[in-house]
């Protein structure tokens, strides 16, 4: 039986000869900054210098300055409208490749992703999928690099369970994004979820806007929290801001380090400091620099050789105090 691969069309065939030859393949040479003349619009994500969005926009700088292309960064504070207008004013400007977020999901994005692709725009995401615009141009471009959200939010929410003994019962702290929708807001019903397969007792606070973009403005949300609900064994933030955060919102409650079992996601320098004063327990490690640099080199290998969309999954490893201090000194670089 012949297979896909050994049908051959008569165009194929002759592109094939026009490219190797009758006397075999010619090797490529390998070539710096190989990226040149292409443009493409960044997003970081959050604010500029913020937690996580540095890390992302090093991750971007670096595939710059590797690979060549023309990059503009559009920082958005975390703020998914704000996001969709600047990606609305990116494909505005006729780049080449786009690589964002999909924070505001799929209704009101995929009509962007259409108006890019329709223009020749390569589209790719990072950190928050947009799966059915992902299936519709995987070929053309479009990938994901970043954690599988419903999935990595489930498995911070059952690992913190079971290393912290969580029992039917027992009071878990959830602050996130769910109201957010979309791929996003899946890693934090995914963390519920955990919690009340054990038959806990989750207490769930959404992040407003003003925390969302400044962390610190949360810390009279968390003291009121705790102070309404004793006996809470558990706090999950599901943001590496407020994540980067809990040392001051545990002081600001007056919890001494171990009275609560804190998870959360992402690393920074202050988290680090916070998994070491055993105020920070259990983080997950999304990688974020790897969801800027890869996304960069997805845009370009598809413009310059035809590859379809890169699919990374980033977020392999959990952080606590038994590995920190291999991870510490690449967190200060803002690289993890």
């Amino acid at each position: 039986m012949k297979t896909g691969f050994a049908r051959l069309t008569p165009l194929v065939g002759a592109v094939a000869l026009t490219l190797f030859g009758a006397s075999g393949a010619v090797a490529l040479d390998p070539t710096a900054k190989w990226c040149e003349g292409v443009k493409i619009a960044a997003f970081p994500g959050g604010p500029q210098g913020g937690v996580f969005a540095n890390n992302v926009y090093n991750g971007f700088r670096q595939a710059e300055l590797d690979l060549g292309p023309t990059v503009t960064y559009y920082f958005s504070d975390w703020d998914p409208n704000k996001m969709l207008t600047q990606i609305q004013q990116a494909v505005a400007t006729q780049v080449d490749g786009i690589a964002t977020y999909g924070f505001a999901g799929e209704a009101a994005t995929g009509p962007v992703v259409d108006q890019a692709y329709a223009q020749g725009i390569i589209f790719t995401t990072l950190n928050t999928a947009l799966p059915d615009s992902q299936k519709k141009y995987s070929a053309s471009g479009l990938g994901y690099v970043g954690a599988p959200n419903y999935a990595a939010g489930h498995a911070l929410g059952a690992e913190s369970a079971r290393r912290a003994n969580l029992a039917a019962g027992d009071k878990v702290f959830v602050w996130g994004l769910k109201g957010q929708g979309g791929d996003r807001g899946q890693r934090t019903v995914g963390v519920i979820d955990a919690f009340t397969e054990v038959g806990a007792e989750v207490i769930y606070q959404e992040i407003d806007a003003a925390t969302n973009a400044d962390p610190n403005s949360g810390t009279a949300t968390f003291v009121g929290v705790m102070g309404a609900n004793p006996g809470i064994k558990i706090v999950v933030t599901d943001h590496g801001g407020l994540t980067s955060n809990v040392g001051v919102y545990a002081k600001a409650a007056s919890l001494t380090p171990g009275q609560v079992y804190f998870a959360g996601f992402d690393m920074s320098p202050n988290t680090a400091q916070a998994v070491k004063e055993g105020f920070q327990n259990l983080v997950i490690d999304q990688q974020p620099f790897l969801q800027g640099y890869i996304p960069i080199l997805n845009i370009c290998l598809t413009k310059k050789y035809g590859f379809s969309g890169l699919d990374i999954n980033t977020a392999g490893a959990f952080v606590d105090a038994t590995n920190v201090d291999a991870v510490a000194p690449l967190a200060a670089l803002e690289i993890r």
